[in-house]
């Protein structure tokens, strides 16, 4: 018992830490704390998110993301031809009716991420359970186009699928990277700000299920809600107190217009505070 409650703290904090470092960086840290703790390799690798990678489908001339979930051993299966890369003659594939819908909803975020992104690479991929199905929507986008900015953007949508009848139960769990690199004139590190996070949310929705294509549109409109939400709150917490920690620390008028305007509003104030009385 002694040693369980040591790993299960040893697991919070470790993920507390992660929370709290660039997501930009989180390759490199993981690696750091594997490391020091060899003892929780497994757990850490499959509790902490990394920002996703992209590959390229050489039969189907696409690109798609890699990550946990569709990896099998040291290979990864592309959703546009459904083969493993490197190949593998075994590798986990989604059963006929899966892989339809599999196929449809990679058709379906492909649009979904044009028209909220304007590009990125977007990766839908689903597998069998023994009460119905699961899977994860994945989109990235990626921001290098100029020497004096750049950032990323990552998000995971693990959905958990229970079909009842014409209903189906959906859990959503998201999870958003950001990183945003501005630098000064001529690539100025004295002048550079970086601002980074991640977030994580859930949801849970009873939808109708009349057909095999509810099953997208119940997904999509849960995803699209919750990165709406999400982009909000990355931008209130991260983008919103940056500004106020900015103009408290420098004024963008000049000093005697604040000192003119302080006076101002103690005259007022005397001469309100005199009717009063």
């Amino acid at each position: 018992m002694a040693d369980y409650d040591e790993n299960d703290q040893q697991m919070d904090c470790a993920l507390d830490l992660m929370r709290r470092l660039p997501p930009q960086n989180v390759e490199e840290n993981l690696i750091t704390l594997l490391e020091v703790l060899p003892e929780l390799t497994e757990d850490l690798l499959s509790a902490i998110d990394q920002p996703l990678k992209i590959r390229q489908d050489a039969q189907a001339g696409k690109e798609y993301l890699v990550c946990d979930y569709n990896r099998d051993g040291d290979s990864y299966r592309s959703p546009w031809s459904n083969e493993y890369d490197p190949p593998l003659a075994d590798g986990n594939v989604p059963s006929d009716r899966l892989r339809k819908l599999e196929m449809a909803a990679n058709e379906a975020f492909d649009t979904y991420k044009e028209l909220y992104y304007e590009g990125g690479v977007s990766s839908v991929y689903l597998w069998d359970m023994d009460d119905s199905f699961a899977g994860v929507v994945l989109i990235k986008k990626v921001n290098d186009g100029t020497v004096r900015s750049k950032g990323s953007w990552d998000s995971i949508h693990v959905i958990e699928v229970v079909e009842k009848g014409r209903q189906a139960r959906y859990k959503l769990t998201s999870t958003a990277m950001l990183y945003t690199v501005a630098s000064g004139a001529k690539g100025d590190r004295q002048n550079e700000i970086n601002l980074s996070g991640s977030l994580t949310r859930q949801d849970e929705r009873d939808l109708p299920n009349e057909d095999a294509n509810a099953h997208i549109v119940n997904m999509g409109r849960m995803v699209e809600d919750m990165e709406f939400k999400m982009r909000n709150a990355l931008q209130e917490v991260y983008f919103g107190k940056t500004r106020d920690i900015v103009n408290g620390l420098r004024s963008a008028s000049d000093l005697s217009e604040s000192k003119n305007r302080e006076r101002l509003q103690r005259d007022l104030f005397g001469q309100l505070k005199s009717r009063k009385d």
